[in-house]
């Protein structure tokens, strides 16, 4: 059992969802990205997604692609990032998940990664372009290191690939709530509910949903349905808003803050 599976665990014992919170490494610079984590937990986030830039970002849209062309620019990449969480957990037990396309990764090694993830203090991982299918090996290896592989679902999803996602998947279940990329959205999607009970039907471990959370309201909606929500581009955008202010991290927190009344 790692962090991520204590935290919902603790979550439930307290009658809370989880508030998961993304943020790109290396965006304004790294120095800052520990600074935000610290902050962000400070706010009431539960769980961290750390964003490893890369170059062609398929999933993310304009304000997540932005942070992540700025970040590779800082020369940001795996090895700086594990180097930040090793830091990191110096002063934090915050459950941190790394989002990576699998590129990185498959250059990195795979096993290599696993390894040092874990040694790092990384607790899952979530590859958005590296279907079940072709990530057994890799499934397989990480499951036993327990670093957990966070799966997706999407609105397109068949009740045959709910049921093979929900044997596989580690951590929790990421539940992509539109078909479409990264951003913030003025409402959520009209099938989100029936979609999501559909899923937790289904589902062994705690399904959460992102894509479009732009606001407090949207949250607790998407929380009273499923185990917790995941908000990305709307605090990546305060993190832009702000990016030559010496008290970015303060400033962040403090809007992450609200999303948690």
């Amino acid at each position: 059992m790692n962090r991520i599976d204590k935290k919902f665990i603790e979550l439930k014992k307290k009658g809370k969802k989880a508030f998961i919170a993304f943020i790109t490494a290396g965006y304004p610079d790294l120095t800052t990205t520990g600074k935000l984590v610290l902050e962000l937990e400070k706010n009431g986030v539960d769980i961290i997604e750390l964003g490893v830039p890369f170059s062609d970002p398929l999933a993310d849209g304009p304000v997540i692609q932005e942070a992540s062309l700025y970040s590779l620019k800082k020369k940001t990449n795996l090895v700086k990032i594990l180097d930040l969480v090793k830091s990191l957990r110096k002063n934090t037990d915050l459950p941190i998940c790394l989002m990576s396309y699998y590129n990185p990764i498959f250059c990195f090694g795979d096993k290599k990664f696993a390894d040092e993830a874990i040694i790092a203090g990384v607790d899952g991982v979530i590859i958005p372009d590296l279907p079940p299918e072709e990530a057994k090996e890799f499934i397989l290896y990480a499951d036993k290191k327990g670093l957990a592989n966070i799966c997706f679902l999407a609105p397109t999803s068949s009740q045959a690939r709910i049921k093979i996602i929900s044997k596989i998947a580690r951590g929790f279940i990421y539940y992509v709530s539109l078909t479409g990329v990264t951003g913030s959205r003025k409402s959520l999607a009209a099938d989100l509910k029936a979609n999501l009970i559909k899923i937790k039907k289904v589902a062994r471990i705690p399904v959460c949903a992102g894509f479009g959370i732009s606001n407090a309201k949207q949250l607790r909606q998407v929380q009273e349905i499923c185990d917790g929500g995941i908000v990305g581009s709307a605090i990546v955008n305060k993190i832009r808003e702000n990016i030559k202010r010496k008290d970015l991290a303060k400033r962040v927190g403090n809007f992450a803050g609200r999303f948690n009344v």
